[in-house]
């Protein structure tokens, strides 16, 4: 999402000689460079290099650490450096309703947004719903099986493509007044599990079923499918959030940050299915 992100700044009419890039190494630039994108380097567990590559920086963009368990600890080391140099906006990659979900993954993203708001920094939280690439990209086995398994139940899921929230990141650090603003952001119209194993039925020509089981089933089903127990209990316990209704909004602000719709589900499945 980062490449993407800071690729969609310069399209906004931000020079590229005018937009940094900070992460850990060149093998991520995403060919940055080339276009003219300052790149430096900055690691989060090297604290000691983010106010040298933050240096200049006028809004800064904190996509969340992949590294669940180390986030707080990560995060509050960009937000002291981003204190050291004064930039004018920090913006966050935060999750949708991050201060009212009982999800596992919220509590990173709730303790991170306290941490910058009482950094003092003008800030924009930028609540992202679930990836649509999440249940797109590794269609394979449920088209073997006929089956996709989840804990979801009948829940919605306001689902957006990976380019839609980058394109959203990229407005807001292109311009604009967004200090102190929050952003609950989702895909134009939400779906069920249900209605994903229908739409991934309809163009693949073959017949696939959602099964609901229970949340310690399907973490037993994660498991046995060579997850990770710690990955397994996050990613069962996301599932019991969207039959709460935690992974859906009808909020309309992520259209309106990227001027044009979000993807569609049917996009997403036609994309997920050319590549599976």
């Amino acid at each position: 999402m980062g490449v993407r992100c800071v690729r969609g700044v310069p399209a906004r009419g931000v020079p590229a000689g005018g937009v940094i890039a900070a992460g850990a190494g060149p093998a991520k630039a995403g060919g940055l460079p080339a276009r003219g994108v300052i790149v430096r380097h900055a690691g989060y567990d090297q604290p000691e290099t983010l106010p040298a590559a933050f240096a200049g920086t006028h809004r800064l963009l904190l996509i969340s650490s992949n590294q669940v368990g180390r986030r707080v600890v990560q995060h509050r080391a960009v937000v002291a450096a981003a204190q050291q140099i004064g930039v004018e906006l920090f913006a966050y990659t935060s999750l949708l309703r991050a201060d009212t979900s009982q999800m596992i993954l919220a509590e990173e993203h709730r303790v991170t947004e306290e941490l910058i708001r009482d950094a003092g920094l003008p800030y924009v939280f930028l609540r992202n719903g679930w990836y649509l690439e999440n249940y797109t990209s590794a269609l394979a086995p449920a088209l073997t099986r006929g089956v996709l398994l989840g804990a979801a139940g009948d829940g919605r899921i306001s689902a957006a493509s990976r380019a839609d929230f980058a394109a959203a990141a990229a407005a807001v650090l292109a311009g604009g007044d967004h200090a102190n603003r929050v952003y609950e952001l989702g895909g134009d119209t939400a779906f069920t599990m249900a209605e994903l194993a229908a739409e991934v039925s309809r163009q693949a020509g073959t017949r696939v079923v959602y099964q609901n089981l229970s949340v310690d089933d399907y973490r037993a089903a994660l498991i046995a499918g060579g997850l990770p127990e710690s990955e397994a209990t996050v990613l069962a316990d996301a599932d019991a959030g969207v039959a709460r209704g935690e992974l859906a909004t009808d909020s309309r602000q992520l259209r309106e940050l990227i001027g044009r719709p979000t993807t569609t589900l049917a996009q997403a499945v036609a994309r997920g299915l050319a590549t599976s």
